[in-house]
């Protein structure tokens, strides 16, 4: 597909910074084969690697990372890798693991590296393999699929502390991944349980259109629980917007329930900081009263997983909020819907937030930041943050969860987004600064690159985990901000939430809640 107005933008390589990015993932990458080569996940400090059960891993961080390796052009590591999957992967392993993790990253990643071979049939073999061994996890009342899933024993397994309930983000984040087998392999099957969820969820609808974090698996309905974009929500919102473009926008049903759910979202969760006027969204948590009413307060907390939403909206402004199948780079205001502009300019103050996150001792953001309201109480304090803060930090104690760096993608996935669909230089800046902060502190000296306990502390105190999204996503979308546009073009593919691009097809069956 041709875009007009691609001319505008200088969308070439700069060759120099990505390759510095492929010798960071070499570097990495290089660390967890010495010493860790199979394991689902890797520790640097200690130079081991650990799996997820006790009955074994299944390939989580080869997987993950194999359309990066592929991407970055590292035949050998390839040829190594690939040898790994073919006489060492096996998924019939007797322990619990997560529906949707599994599904995002391994499936995910067997597709999409399925896809860039040019149809080497080993992947597809244990794509579907593994699907297979998913499916059960959808024998429910419902059919919303359960948390956990026993791939030997072909069952699925509840949450052991809520055992009725199913996270909203992990059970419509699934969808890419088995629509795409279903289109690859003729099986409709695993298209049918993902859109069934889908289904579910619509029906589901509460009546201000935005989605709790967990649903009953039994019931079909939302249950009071909080509303956010961060954890267990975030890539519901993604994914309503990715299933619209995965299948070329054929299916519009995809696209109202996005237009539904952006709406809501400006209405209640999108507000602004009390001093520089910062762009950020907030958490609804719901309060029960005696009489039995619920009612929703705001809290004004912003996990760094929130981070992609900027990039998603840009994207969907482009996409769903378009007046023309094309748009130019950047895209011009008579191209857009009311609703596109709107979604457009939240998304740049949403990355803009985002980047005054990173305005920490290292340069990079905490887990999760919280911003100030008038009734804190903070100003009497005699040092008090303008617009935002790092909950429970205090000077000489242990820091809090929220103030760590886990070396998380969302920030640099939406500056590759925002980069492409502007090419406004300052989008490569950022993540230029972001890929150096995380080179200056994060990097082990024996190999590899760890989580920091506090984002705000020089010298920094390392944590001994290497997460497998940094070589999946982290690494990858920073290789990709700085690649030529033409290289997994976003007219062409779809990402799914673990950064593993999948191309956008014109589906052969009927969809769409037809």
């Amino acid at each position: 597909m041709h875009r007009p107005g691609a001319q505008q933008a200088n969308l070439s390589a700069d060759t120099e910074k990505r390759d510095a990015v492929v010798e960071a993932f070499k570097y990495a990458w290089g660390a967890y084969e010495r010493d860790a080569m199979g394991a689902d996940e890797y520790h640097p400090i200690s130079r081991n690697g650990s799996n997820l059960t006790e009955a074994g891993g299944i390939g989580y961080t080869v997987v993950d990372s194999l359309d990066a390796i592929l991407m970055m052009g590292l035949q050998d590591e390839y040829a190594r890798a690939r040898k790994w999957v073919d006489e060492k992967l096996t998924f019939d392993k007797d322990g619990d693991f997560n529906t949707f993790e599994t599904t995002i990253r391994v499936l995910g990643g067997l597709l999409s590296v399925y896809h860039l071979t040019g149809n080497d049939p080993l992947y597809l073999e244990r794509a579907v393999d593994l699907a297979e061994r998913i499916m059960p996890a959808f024998d429910t009342p419902t059919g919303l699929p359960l948390p956990m899933v026993n791939l030997a024993q072909r069952k699925g397994v509840p949450d052991r502390e809520l055992p009725q309930l199913v996270s909203t983000a992990e059970i419509s984040t699934l969808q890419l991944e088995l629509r795409y087998l279903s289109f690859l392999t003729d099986n409709e099957v695993y298209w049918e349980k993902a859109e069934n969820v889908m289904k579910t969820i619509k029906l589901a609808r509460m009546p201000h259109g935005l989605a709790s974090i967990y649903m009953h698996v039994e019931g079909g309905q939302f249950v009071p629980s909080a509303i956010r974009l961060g954890s267990r929500g975030d890539s519901y919102y993604e994914y309503l917007l990715k299933q619209y473009l995965q299948t070329n926008r054929t299916e519009d049903v995809y696209r109202e329930m996005y237009d539904d759910t952006m709406q809501a979202i400006h209405q209640y969760i999108i507000q602004e900081s009390t001093t520089k006027k910062m762009i950020y969204t907030a958490e609804l948590i719901p309060e029960r009263h005696p009489s039995g009413e619920i009612t929703w307060r705001l809290t004004p907390k912003q996990d760094h997983l929130v981070c992609f939403f900027g990039g998603s909206l840009m994207l969907g402004a482009t996409t769903a909020g378009a007046l023309y199948d094309t748009v130019s780079i950047p895209p011009k205001a008579s191209q857009l819907t009311v609703a596109g502009l709107r979604d457009w300019k939240s998304g740049e103050a949403l990355i803009k937030t985002c980047m005054d996150t990173h305005d920490t001792a290292t340069g990079l953001s905490p887990e999760i930041v919280h911003f100030r309201i008038p009734s804190d109480g903070m100003d009497e304090l005699e040092i008090a943050p303008s617009d935002w803060y790092i909950k429970g930090a205090k000077p000489g104690a242990f820091p809090p969860y929220d103030a760590r760096y886990m070396l998380r993608p969302e920030t640099v996935e939406s500056l590759f987004l925002a980069w492409r669909l502007t090419g406004d230089q300052k989008y490569r800046d950022y993540g230029w600064g972001i890929f150096q902060a995380i080179e200056k502190y994060c990097k082990v000296n024996t190999g590899g690159y760890a989580t920091i306990v506090n984002v705000d502390e020089v010298p920094v105190r390392l944590e001994d985990k290497m997460e497998t999204f940094f070589l999946s996503e982290t690494l990858k979308y920073l290789f990709l901000l700085f690649e030529d546009a033409s290289v997994f073009p976003l007219q062409d593919y779809v990402f799914n939430t673990e950064a593993h691009p999948l191309p956008i097809f014109t589906p052969t069956i009927r969809t769409g809640f037809s």
